[in-house]
């Protein structure tokens, strides 16, 4: 078979990333964020999509050219088609579209929850890499998105257990802005964690059934929690930060893991990985480790630099689902939800 080049598209929140992808080897990733949202303390949608509408044509180029790849070398192009934000998720789509339509080549929608468990099939030029046979099992762990995910094959994945209300990720910004910690919170919180005692206090862990989570019921335990000893002393947050930081972490990684140690002995699965934004934090990394020492789980965990929204996760997904033959039609629209 001849070569297959992607040029991939990620643009579901607030970062523009552009990557090449050829047979499954990873030539290029470029990501631009954006700051400005950190003075809002989230997200803004519609400076979101202004910014990609600024980043993308730069941002592709550099990815091109990192990847020594020319126009004519691109086979196809894949793009995020959602869950995210519209505003974003329409910038990457209509660069997609008019790229593919210009050069005549496929086009190619990926699921933005898919790819980011397949990025552990992302291969690099010149490195030996040990690959999840399947099934496999995956916590994709994120600011939007809590589940387990079981992959029967590249292509084909099942969802076990899912979040009834928030995400991890957005349980841990919402806390950290309490504390005082800018946006996104989580990074900030895992450093200082590192400092603190992780039994010092507890929170409320929701019972949910099944491999379901929840965590609302966590983030209104440490809200109140921190209201009431306020009262007693203003200076509450500041004199135990370290411990407050440890103590919601250990909560937070010990229900993602207890829940994923109960997916792997239903199932008999032991491939196991984890993947998502939450999935660079050291607590959680640390945790997996030690479950997959007890349980002899093959594990997997991604590199940092896959862990946040990439398009190289695009790609590699576009690499797949472009050998099934699964292409979509200039007639697409992205989906704030899939």
């Amino acid at each position: 078979m001849n070569s297959v080049t992607i040029l991939a598209i990620e643009s579901s929140c607030d970062d523009t990333s552009a990557a090449v992808v050829s047979d499954g080897y990873i030539l290029s990733n470029l990501i631009a964020g954006q700051e400005i949202h950190k003075s809002y303390g989230g997200v803004v949608p519609e400076l979101a999509s202004r910014a990609h509408q600024a980043n993308i044509v730069p941002v592709v180029h550099q990815a091109l050219k990192e990847a020594g790849a020319d126009l004519s070398d691109i086979n196809a192009v894949a793009f995020t088609r959602g869950p995210g934000l519209l505003g974003s998720l329409l910038v990457g789509t209509s660069f997609a579209k008019g790229f593919a339509l210009a050069r005549e080549i496929p086009l190619i929608d990926v699921n933005h929850l898919q790819a980011h468990v397949l990025v552990h099939f992302i291969l690099r030029k010149g490195e030996e890499k040990r690959l999840p046979q399947f099934p496999f099992l995956c916590l994709l762990v994120s600011g939007g998105h809590t589940r387990i995910i079981l992959l029967k094959s590249h292509l084909e994945m099942e969802t076990l257990g899912n979040t009834i209300d928030d995400a991890a990720g957005e349980a841990f910004d919402k806390c950290g802005k309490v504390m005082g910690f800018g946006y996104p919170a989580g990074p900030a919180i895992d450093k200082m964690a590192s400092r603190g005692d992780h039994k010092a206090f507890s929170f409320a862990k929701p019972s949910v059934k099944g491999l379901n989570f929840s965590f609302s019921g966590l983030k209104t335990s440490f809200l109140y929690f921190l209201r009431d000893r306020l009262k007693e002393d203003s200076e509450f947050i500041g004199k135990h930060k370290a411990d407050l930081c440890a103590s919601l972490q250990h909560t937070i990684v010990n229900i993602l893991v207890s829940k994923l140690v109960r997916a792997s002995e239903e199932t008999g699965i032991r491939e196991i990985g984890i993947a998502g934004g939450v999935s660079a934090n050291s607590g959680l990394r640390t945790a997996v480790k030690e479950e997959a020492e007890k349980h002899g789980w093959n594990l997997f965990i991604p590199e940092l630099s896959f862990t946040t929204d990439n398009a190289a996760m695009i790609g590699i997904t576009g690499y797949y689902k472009y050998l099934n033959g699964q292409f979509a039609g200039q007639d697409i629209v992205p989906l704030a939800r899939l």
